[in-house]
């Protein structure tokens, strides 16, 4: 039930999304010309539509975002549009941790994209609106639950120093069992792996929204 929920939540949120709507995006601000030019449904090959039509039934975002790159590996992209399901969808990390997570790396990136498609989702899934805006201004944020900051540490730690310390991994041990220790580590990974997607293709925010982290701030 709740994951029936989740998904219809989801398509609600790709039906009302602005880049859904338009599935085209704004090239950054300069007379460059974009690295990967924003695909159209109708400009899909028959080995890409497929894809495109399982990505168009769930994305907030369309075909834009990771996907505009992702897309132009069919194979590839399908093999990770599985992934992203499990791990947004089946995975055994509650959704507002899981979202936590996501936000974490996307903070660590400074990931444009991946904020601002993930900072509205993990305040639905109910993350405190002060621990996003903390987190936003690169703070460690305070007034976390003991399974919030578990997933702060863990993740920062993992990804920063490129390994978990005993005190760190036996804090993790006493909130989540083994399978949602992998699926965390295997969530930051995947979307350490979507920030570098958006980074290559110099994805960006639709037009007309404003970019969530500001030249200059730390």
């Amino acid at each position: 039930m709740m994951k029936s929920a989740l998904w219809a939540s989801s398509l609600a949120l790709a039906a009302a999304g602005g880049w859904l709507a338009a599935t085209l995006f704004a090239a950054p601000a300069t007379s460059k010309e974009p690295r990967f030019p924003q695909l159209t449904m109708d400009q899909l090959d028959e080995k890409q539509k497929p894809l495109g039509e399982q990505i168009m039934k769930v994305s907030s975002v369309g075909i834009g975002g990771p996907y505009n790159p992702m897309i132009r590996s069919p194979v590839l992209g399908q093999r990770l549009f599985d992934l992203f399901h499990y791990l947004r969808w089946e995975t055994s990390v509650p959704t507002e941790l899981n979202e936590f997570a996501i936000l974490v790396i996307g903070r660590q990136w400074r990931s444009q994209v991946e904020w601002f498609a993930h900072a509205p989702l993990a305040a639905k899934a109910g993350l405190s609106p002060d621990i996003i805006a903390e987190l936003k201004a690169n703070k460690r944020p305070s007034g976390m639950a003991e399974d919030e900051a578990v997933v702060y540490d863990f993740v920062t730690e993992l990804t920063t120093t490129k390994k978990v310390s005993d005190e760190t991994y036996a804090r993790a041990k006493k909130v989540f069992n083994d399978q949602q220790i992998v699926d965390l580590t295997a969530l930051a990974g995947n979307y350490v792996m979507v920030a570098m997607l958006l980074a290559m293709a110099e994805e960006t925010v639709p037009p007309g929204k404003e970019e969530p982290f500001k030249a200059g701030e730390p």
